[in-house]
């Protein structure tokens, strides 16, 4: 996520993912938390740190709305067959 972005940024752009990258699963986390990306949930989380497994950087815990948790496992868990489903953001 670029630092030039300020924390109200809103989208300009959106795209599916085409390929795995980290950066799709960690977006794929947020997504199946209900957060558009890392941006938006430090948004509405105000601030709070992002549990992420050291080995890999992908996001460990999210807390989702309703305040129950998602907790995700050090491996990749976003599919080739789910790629379609995530949406990456420009700012």
């Amino acid at each position: 996520m670029p630092s030039t972005t300020d924390n109200n940024s809103k989208p300009k752009s959106m795209k599916r993912a085409k390929e795995w990258t980290a950066e799709v699963e960690n977006l794929f986390r947020f997504q199946q938390a209900g957060y558009r990306d890392e941006l938006e949930y430090l948004q509405f989380k105000h601030g709070v740190m992002i549990e992420k497994w050291p080995e890999t950087g992908f996001v460990k815990k999210l807390q989702r709305r309703d305040n129950t948790f998602y907790h995700f496992s050090r491996r990749r868990e976003c599919r080739d067959c789910d790629l379609h489903k995530v949406v990456v953001y420009g700012y």
